[in-house]
């Protein structure tokens, strides 16, 4: 799984969510303006670093857990890392999992995003799908060369939600669903849970 660990730390981007729990900040997805993809995308990135430069890794780490909840289409993709097996596991395996995704994210993401404290997101074009888009960004680091990253935003009721990204021509879903994949055919999934409980 480190392939997608690299892929998406040096992404960055997903500091608007990738952290985990402890004290939520009411006011931390306030700034977040869903109504449109391109807005939606320069708004959470603005409040994720707006959290990550401003609070302590203890205090930022609730309010990032208010960002992944409400702006990432958190069910939506653990489906779809887990793929094939999905029909193939029981309902109480499936529950594990579910609980125990989000805190694998955070827990296994969340110390990277303090290496581009200083970075900045820009959002470059929007290209529209049907009831989705997909907002190409740039991360721009002092010192270096641009990262682009592509996002992928569902309409979800009145808003977007984040659904997926890709980082230099890698789909960061398809990544982490092989390494899902192959980790659960050597091991099955309640090592793959217990793995994921580790990490959160």
């Amino acid at each position: 799984m480190h392939s997608f660990r690299s892929l998406l730390g040096a992404a960055l981007l997903s500091a608007s969510g990738l952290v985990l729990p402890a004290f939520v900040a009411p006011a931390a997805a306030a700034a977040v303006d869903t109504a449109e993809p391109g807005k939606f995308i320069e708004t959470l990135t603005d409040e994720g670093f707006r959290v990550l430069r401003s609070n302590s890794r203890d205090a930022a780490r609730g309010q990032f857990r208010t960002l992944l909840s409400q702006y990432f289409a958190i069910d939506q993709i653990g489906d779809r890392l887990l793929g094939k097996w999905r029909a193939q596991i029981t309902p109480a395996q499936y529950s594990a999992y579910k609980a125990a995704f989000p805190g694998f994210l955070i827990g296994t993401y969340s110390d990277r995003l303090y290496e581009y404290g200083k970075s900045d997101v820009k959002v470059v074009r929007v290209v529209p799908r049907g009831n989705s888009a997909v907002v190409m960004s740039q991360v721009i680091q002092p010192g270096a060369a641009p990262i682009t990253a592509l996002w992928t935003v569902d309409r979800m009721g009145s808003g977007y939600q984040v659904s997926n990204l890709t980082v230099a021509g890698i789909n960061l879903a398809v990544t982490q669903a092989a390494d899902f994949d192959s980790y659960i055919q050597r091991n099955g999934i309640d090592k793959l849970i217990a793995f994921m409980k580790s990490r959160g």
